[in-house]
């Protein structure tokens, strides 16, 4: 399913000014015109291929934004300077003081806080909830109900939504379903299992590098353009634009994804397989062990595996501190936020990236203070990285020499 998307990809070809086999970037916020008649109707939006202003478009930003409408199978899609750009924007280009909207309670934190804290002020409530129990979904609409929000495989606790499922609710209820695709993509495309509307933190996997933020809205053309709408696009008025040269930068990096992703999931499955059998408390959508395996491998695209995060539960905030305190010393990844990056990225969600999100929650979804989330790197050799996590684990005893199992 997605192989074709990955080909529709590299099939795109944009050529240079000059001929370049890269698109030539362009730099600059303005443009100008031999007609004034020609900026009039392109401001109205009625002018393909001219440009006014670069927080409206820019040649570089519709490239990338190509290109990301290839990965996903959509018409469209509008890149952004960051990922909370991309939710955020659609958030408020859907919604209006006094409606409601379904969320999973496991997202982004960042996410979680826009929606709880934020949205707030504008009359706009959310309902958090168990996004598997599908039942709970249908019942959890109202009147007021504007989408249904989820993370194809949420952050931090790796649940794994079921996007069709989801899908025909949303769709029954004439609701749009908006879709996280960060952590899986070409791993997973909600467009192709019924998603309407699919977001990513370009910042990740996509561009894999560590060195911007960036986000997108992949959706319909109609959807896209209104974004961008010079009257009442949220897009366009607040500001989220990406810079030219950040967005040739990522459609570079793009071009490698598809090796990138097969080799995260190939030595996190390796990891995961191997840490379950020591005993350890792994979550990885590849092990049958995990709730959501079935429906994962069911929606999945097998080409790619089953993502490059895993978590480990090691009892206690202490325990995973000086374990990735360790692993850095060691060489073996860096203790950081985000995810993506060649290298190994560990981080304890609680204290971090869902640190948003209250204790008591924290707590009730199974967000334990002993959780390390990690973002496996593209390590060569994965079976010595193996070897010397696990001589830090021994070395801290979290994992017991005598005790693992056979």
């Amino acid at each position: 399913m997605s192989q074709k998307n990955s080909n529709d990809l590299q099939d795109l070809q944009y050529f240079g000014e000059y001929g370049g086999v890269n698109p030539s970037i362009s730099d600059s916020s303005t443009y100008t015109f031999i007609s004034a008649k020609t900026m009039f109707d392109t401001f109205e939006g009625n002018t393909e291929g001219c440009y006014l202003y670069s927080r409206h478009s820019s040649p570089s930003n519709l490239y990338l934004g190509e290109a990301l409408a290839a990965l996903e199978g959509t018409e469209s899609a509008n890149v952004t300077a960051s990922g909370m750009g991309a939710i955020t924007t659609v958030i408020l280009q859907l919604c209006n003081s006094g409606d409601h909207i379904i969320s999973s309670r496991t997202i982004y934190g960042g996410t979680y806080a826009f929606m709880k804290n934020f949205l707030i002020k504008f009359g706009i409530k959310t309902t958090f909830l168990d996004i598997t129990d599908l039942d709970a979904v249908a019942e959890a609409i109202t009147p007021n109900t504007k989408m249904i929000y989820c993370e194809s495989v949420s952050n931090p606790l790796l649940e794994v939504a079921d996007i069709s499922a989801l899908s025909r609710i949303s769709k029954k209820n004439q609701l749009p379903l908006i879709v996280d695709n960060t952590f899986s993509p070409l791993t997973v495309s909600p467009a192709k299992l019924g998603a309407d509307i699919v977001i990513h933190s370009l910042t990740k996997f996509i561009n894999g590098t560590s060195d911007c933020v960036a986000g997108v809205v992949c959706g319909t053309t109609e959807f896209c353009l209104s974004l961008k709408d010079v009257n009442n696009g949220a897009g366009m008025l607040l500001g989220s634009t990406l810079d030219s040269m950040r967005a040739a930068s990522i459609l570079k990096n793009m071009r490698t994804l598809h090796i990138r992703m097969k080799q995260h999931s190939q030595n996190a499955q390796f990891l995961a397989e191997n840490f379950e059998k020591d005993g350890l408390r792994v979550v990885y959508p590849g092990l049958p062990s995990h709730p959501g395996h079935l429906i994962m491998e069911d929606q999945m695209n097998p080409e790619y595996g089953y993502g490059g995060l895993i978590t480990m539960d090691v009892g206690t905030l202490e325990n995973a501190n000086a374990l990735m305190e360790l692993m850095q010393e060691r060489k073996l990844g860096y203790l950081a936020v985000s995810l993506g990056f060649y290298k190994t990225l560990f981080s304890a969600p609680g204290s971090s990236t869902s640190s948003e999100i209250p204790l008591e929650e924290q707590e009730e979804m199974g967000l334990g203070n002993g959780l390390i989330r990690f973002s496996i790197g593209l390590d060569d050799d994965i079976q010595r990285t193996y070897t010397l996590m696990k001589k830090c684990l021994e070395d801290l005893n979290i994992l017991d020499v005598k005790s693992i199992k056979a």
